[in-house]
């Protein structure tokens, strides 16, 4: 029998997230978390594909303009089928549209690079306003907006070393200062993910590649302080000739990967729910599953991007495991199961610096 949300008040998400400022707050969280997690994909894929040019040269005044699509739909799963109704809403078809203007400010002798990152442009469409109840709806279209207001505008300030790891970043204060503490360390661990990606560290073949030839690059990561995640995958990328794109001399690469993500939560293992979930024997086991495939260009004189497009496909579970001697009223681990695919298409254009 299905969960009764009057029979279980307190698990409504109406009735947890009330009209009003709180409200908006929330529904601007969720989204945030849901961007974040798009932004991780689409870095992933940037990533992988500057390889090819075997090292990712800086150049002060370099400054590319990318203008990025991102469209999504996600379809979710549960057991029982009922268990979906205490979830709170979450949009299943999420569009992006923005530009972001990328500049290398300086390099140090020592090769560190200081890039500004930008967003120019930010706009977020989604289903959510139809999945919640009519009273919320003009409240949730303008959380949405408020959102895109929030990035439009924003600047982030990163240092790369001369092989691309990231070494730090500034600026977010502005769009994640507003979010709750556990939302908010969430967040910039995302963030930090994308952007370590977006520098390319250790993901160069190491030698030149010719027409046809492939290389593969284990992505595997283990927890550490300010990454609380450990990762498994792998890369595959085919050089498969040379183009022009806006009158640059390219490569182009197609790729695929795939990565399984798990959180490592212990501060949340140590209070809250999942603490009292563990004291009635009871664990929650999250995963994301990643897959994706594509085509880029990157620039042969200094290996920035110049076109990605990209498929990609991300499942993540969660289940509710018992010890022995725990029952649950149904066969089998309670289980959620967002199922989501998202196309990327990003083009740029710019000046390579000097």
């Amino acid at each position: 029998m299905p969960p009764n949300r009057e029979q279980y008040p307190s698990c409504s998400p109406e009735r947890i997230h009330p009209r009003g400022t709180r409200y908006g707050r929330q529904v601007r969280e969720r989204l945030v978390l849901v961007v974040l997690v798009l932004v991780a994909s689409a870095g992933t894929a940037q990533a992988w594909g500057r390889g090819t040019n075997l090292v990712r040269r800086y150049r002060p005044g370099q400054r590319m303009v990318y203008r990025t699509s991102i469209e999504t739909e996600a379809k979710i799963r549960s057991n029982p089928e009922g268990l979906k109704a205490f979830l709170p809403p979450l949009p299943t078809r999420l569009s992006t549209r923005q530009q972001n203007t990328v500049t290398v400010r300086s390099v140090s002798p020592e090769g560190v690079a200081e890039v500004e990152n930008r967003f120019d442009e930010f706009e977020l469409e989604s289903n959510l306003p139809d999945l919640v109840s009519e009273e919320n709806r003009d409240s949730t279209r303008a959380a949405q907006e408020d959102l895109g207001k929030l990035v439009r505008g924003q600047t982030l300030t990163v240092r790369y070393d001369r092989s691309g790891k990231l070494l730090g970043f500034e600026g977010t204060e502005a769009v994640l200062g507003d979010l709750d503490p556990p939302l908010r360390q969430a967040a910039q661990q995302m963030l930090r993910l994308f952007l370590e990606q977006m520098g390319g560290h250790s993901l160069y073949p190491g030698y030149r590649v010719k027409k046809g030839e492939e290389w593969k690059q284990k992505l595997d990561a283990s927890p550490a302080e300010g990454f609380p995640f450990q990762v498994e995958g792998e890369s595959t990328m085919r050089f498969i000739g040379k183009a022009r794109y806006r009158g640059v001399k390219a490569a182009v690469i197609d790729f695929n990967f795939t990565n399984i993500l798990r959180p490592s939560m212990p501060s949340l293992r140590e209070a809250g729910p999942l603490a009292q979930l563990a004291s009635r024997g009871m664990a929650l086991d999250i995963k994301i599953d990643g897959q994706g495939q594509g085509r880029m260009l990157v620039a042969l004189d200094d290996g920035r991007v110049l076109q990605n497009h990209a498929t990609i496909r991300q499942t993540l579970s969660a289940r509710l495991n018992t010890a022995a001697g725990v029952h649950l009223p149904v066969a089998g681990p309670l289980t959620v199961d967002v199922d989501s695919q998202t196309r990327l298409e990003l083009e740029g254009e710019g000046q390579p610096g000097h």
